[in-house]
């Protein structure tokens, strides 16, 4: 299994690119209300740096994808993974909406990623948004000394914000997650509730609290030392949303070259002929030979390669990379005839990238993998 990790430093933006032949989507066919001439919009989750988190995000299939039209229809409203590669929309402006997960009260574990875009998209123009994403919401984390369970052994901390109270137990080393906005840590004790501080904590920070109650010195009650940590935000380091990968990617003369470099398919185009090169995508289909405009996906029969896509919905074939299967373990592990169960899979994949491999892009002399 690759583990995710996170490096490099924050940027949240909007790219804006006139589609061209050498794209890997296609469109579908959503046809403006109003008649009149078509646009296309598409979308894409880019790498972008997030906060470290010690959870593992969700894989971005799963991701919540909203699509609205400027008087706020809802064009798409669904997970990425089953989105669409496109929509033939009128001229307008439109938001694309997408977030890890919903959020609504404090959490553990429960980092909200997300990015929000406004684009306009003329008659007849072909616009990519591409979706940085980051965290949205904010944390709070608790380092509770020793002397506070013995000064004090019925003690309850929570972490408060509006009506809603999150118990933090002595132990308790995950992250409380709270909106942004006010925020507070209260103790219960013997009977009584009280507010120990309140904190306006911005989106992306993530606050460390350590408390602790020494001893009293001389029979009078146990005082209660809070010291929070005076970085507000954690540091910033570079991720792959479009699929849970870490690295960079998809710059530089050493991208790729490791598993924690990997690029993504639709940068796949962008590398051809570069060898020893890792790619990241989703396990799509295969029998490419027979798959005439869309991939296989079921009742494969060629045990040679597969098929992989930046998304698991993809079935266009021109918007997947084929990608060899020499005879050996890399056939062995990963052909969809003695695995079919692997369709829909994330994996990474290190080969020579070639121009044209059964009409579409591809990878040939594949000679590592990473299932995820």
């Amino acid at each position: 299994m690759l583990m995710t990790t996170c490096k490099g430093s924050l940027l949240t933006g909007l790219f804006l690119l006139a589609a061209a032949s050498t794209s890997c989507d296609d469109f579908g066919l959503y046809p403006p209300a109003d008649g009149g001439a078509a646009g296309e919009l598409r979308w894409v989750l880019d790498r972008e740096s997030v906060t470290k988190a010690a959870e593992e995000l969700p894989d971005t299939n799963d991701f919540l994808l909203t699509i609205r039209d400027g008087k706020g229809n809802i064009l798409y409203d669904g997970t990425y993974g089953d989105s669409p590669q496109s929509l033939s929309v009128g001229e307008g402006n439109y938001t694309v909406t997408v977030v890890s997960s919903a959020f609504t009260t404090p959490a553990f574990a429960k980092p909200q990623y997300g990015d929000e875009q406004v684009v306009r998209v003329s008659a007849g123009s072909s616009v990519t948004v591409r979706l940085r994403c980051t965290l949205k919401n904010a944390g709070i984390r608790l380092k509770i000394a020793p002397d506070f369970l013995t000064s004090l052994p019925d003690g309850i901390l929570y972490v408060q914000q509006a009506d809603v109270k999150l118990k933090y137990q002595y132990r308790e080393t995950r992250i409380a997650y709270v909106k942004p906005g006010e925020a507070s840590i209260l103790l219960y004790n013997q009977g009584n509730m009280e507010t120990l501080f309140t904190r306006t904590l911005e989106p992306r920070e993530i606050l460390t609290v350590s408390i602790s109650a020494p001893a009293p010195s001389s029979g009078g009650q146990s005082s209660i030392v809070i010291q929070t940590d005076t970085t507000k935000t954690w540091s910033y380091d570079s991720y792959v949303i479009g699929s849970d990968n870490p690295g960079q990617g998809g710059g530089g003369g050493n991208s790729g070259e490791e598993p924690q470099d990997a690029i993504s398919v639709g940068e796949a185009g962008a590398h051809i002929g570069q060898e020893g090169v890792w790619v990241y995508g989703y396990i799509v289909g295969g029998d490419l030979t027979s798959a005439g405009k869309n991939v296989k996906t079921s009742g494969i029969t060629k045990n040679t390669h597969l098929a992989i896509a930046s998304r698991s919905s993809v079935t266009d074939k021109a918007s997947c990379l084929a990608v060899e299967l020499p005879k050996g373990s890399v056939r062995d592990a990963l052909n969809l005839v003695d695995h079919p169960d692997l369709t829909g899979t994330r994996v990474y994949l290190k080969g020579n990238l070639v121009e044209s491999y059964f009409g579409t892009k591809g990878m040939k002399a594949t000679s590592d993998f990473v299932l995820k």
